[in-house]
């Protein structure tokens, strides 16, 4: 249905107006036409006093980030590097997302492959060896910097900081290894378009894309636009494509979060909190600079004929010293008078004030209040409804991680591990569905830890006994170790103390006892005291 343009009807107040007043007429009639336009919605008015100088614009995803995406890197960046408390909510995501890393746990679909439990559990424990052949080296890394664990957080770090990241997936023989592929990790700073070209539909923020809005290929400037002696060379631009010809490989991941429909880059993590962290940076700064100054005993001096305090190197050679100082005694001329001020430092109301923009902070970061500033007093309740909060976060994005950065790559080490015939699975070229089936992975990371173990781990119990979970997921969560690595520990455990005679025989209810316990079977020890009688009951 067409919406034209509204029906306006004079009243009789306004014909009134307009023979008195015409521009004052026609002031109305704009003001009620822009509130017929508004629709329903009060925030959509044009004529309220509050939103009448809100200027909104409906651009696209990337017509709103792209122009802006430089100086919002560039600030991010510099409140990392100058701003605790950016750093700090930075920190915290990445030690609760990644931590020591995400673990992989191959579980392939053995029921598709027609795998028994055995073969599957040899075939993934396998996987896993080969895998750990790959990441546990420092050769994944192109640069031989860190190993694969060490990159993811240094993967998602860049991605908070900067908006997204870059990985190049290419193979390269090197130190007799047992894999070609590489990791080579690229600053968002250095996709560009080439020779800096605005932006099109099918190329936008160094991304070029077919029709559908997908991508093809990346441009990527040979050197950091901002590195040593890059404005003294030649820029040369290198084209990426994102998947090979005919394999469809993954030579490129682009790691970011998508917030909106067609959005091609992503916006650093602090980019809504900018301003916030910036002018409480600088407030915190003043106080502390006023808290300083006061602590040295802030004076006027009071010469006797009104000229103030000549400058050191117009006076004479014994004029006093009058700088501050920590403890000082200030000798004045003769006639000079002191006269104290109370700057009224610390202030007082900093820390409710500073906490409360915080809080406002930690809203937009989904960081609880607690969390972002590492500081539980509340109770025990409260503490750990703001860690379990905080965690449906780092869950989300630990979530975020492996399926775009740890998944493809554990993808990309199979491919050849398959294909070097170091790992033997059938049909994983030949058909989709099987080549799913063998790369069924889970990313474990570091557990959340607990606020009162005692407690998690009765419920824990509680919750095995009535089938709400397993063995495997609780082990999984407790310290993302393998239960059937750990059953098979601790059978091996329980044969070498039952060898070495600390277990003693089983009792009538068929439980082994360790030496030192008591067993209720065995008689009395003349040397234990004798129990209390019992008391009379109450009548």
């Amino acid at each position: 249905m067409k919406v034209g343009k509204p029906d306006l009807k004079l009243t009789l107040t306004d014909r009134i107006v307009n023979y008195f007043d015409p521009v004052a007429g026609n002031r109305r009639a704009q003001a009620r036409t822009a509130q017929a336009y508004s629709g329903a919605y009060e925030g959509a008015s044009r004529s309220k006093r509050s939103l009448r100088n809100w200027f909104a614009f409906g651009g696209s995803a990337d017509a709103d980030l792209l122009p802006a995406l430089a100086e919002l890197r560039n600030r991010s960046r510099d409140l990392a590097r100058n701003n605790p408390l950016a750093l700090g909510a930075i920190n915290t995501a990445v030690t609760n997302v990644v931590g020591t890393g995400l673990a992989p746990q191959p579980t392939i679909d053995a029921e598709v492959l027609g795998l028994t439990e055995e073969q599957a559990s040899t075939w993934q424990q396998q996987a896993q060896r080969e895998f750990s052949l790959f990441a546990d080296t420092k050769e994944c890394d192109i640069s031989l910097a860190q190993t694969f664990y060490e990159m993811q957080q240094l993967a998602f770090r860049s991605t908070l900081e900067n908006g997204d990241l870059f990985v190049v997936t290419p193979l390269l023989t090197r130190h007799r290894t047992a894999y070609r592929l590489r990791l080579q990790l690229i600053e968002g700073d250095r996709c560009c378009n080439p020779n800096y070209a605005a932006d099109t539909e099918n190329l936008a923020g160094g991304i070029e894309m077919d029709d559908y809005g997908a991508p093809v290929a990346c441009h990527f400037l040979r050197k950091h636009p901002g590195g040593i002696g890059a404005r003294a060379g030649k820029r040369i631009w290198d084209r990426r494509e994102v998947f090979g010809n005919g394999t469809g490989r993954r030579n490129v991941l682009h790691l970011f979060e998508r917030r909106r429909v067609g959005q091609t880059r992503g916006q650093p993590y602090l980019a809504p909190v900018i301003e916030p962290l910036r002018q409480l940076g600088i407030y915190t700064e003043a106080e502390l600079a006023a808290a300083v100054v006061s602590g040295m005993f802030t004076v006027f001096i009071k010469t006797e004929d009104g000229q103030g305090v000549l400058p050191e190197d117009e006076g004479k050679e014994s004029q006093p010293d009058y700088r501050l100082g920590k403890g000082a005694v200030i000798q004045g001329a003769p006639g000079d008078s002191v006269e104290v001020i109370n700057p009224g430092r610390p202030n007082a109301l900093f820390d409710p004030f500073v906490q409360s923009i915080l809080r406002q902070i930690g809203v937009a970061l989904e960081l609880p209040f607690e969390v972002l500033i590492k500081h539980y007093t509340s109770s025990y309740t409260a503490a750990r409804a703001a860690i379990l909060d905080a965690w449906r976060f780092f869950k989300l994005r630990r979530f975020w991680l492996s399926t775009n950065f740890c998944q493809p790559v554990y993808e990309l080490v199979m491919d050849e591990a398959v294909a070097n015939g170091r790992l033997s699975a059938p049909g994983y070229f030949t058909d989709p569905l099987i080549r799913r089936a063998w790369l069924g992975c889970q990313w474990v990371g570091d557990a959340p830890g607990a606020v009162d173990p005692l407690k998690e781990a009765l419920a824990s119990e509680k919750n095995l006994a009535i089938g709400r979970t397993t063995l495997a997921k609780e082990t999984m969560a407790y310290d993302g170790s393998n239960w059937v690595d750990n059953h098979a520990q601790q059978a091996r455990e329980m044969e070498a103390r039952r060898r070495d005679g600390l277990l003693v025989p089983a009792t009538a209810s068929g439980a082994e006892m360790e030496p030192g316990l008591d067993d209720p079977s065995a008689p009395p020890d003349p040397s234990d005291p004798k129990p209390l009688p019992d008391l009379p009951a109450n009548k």
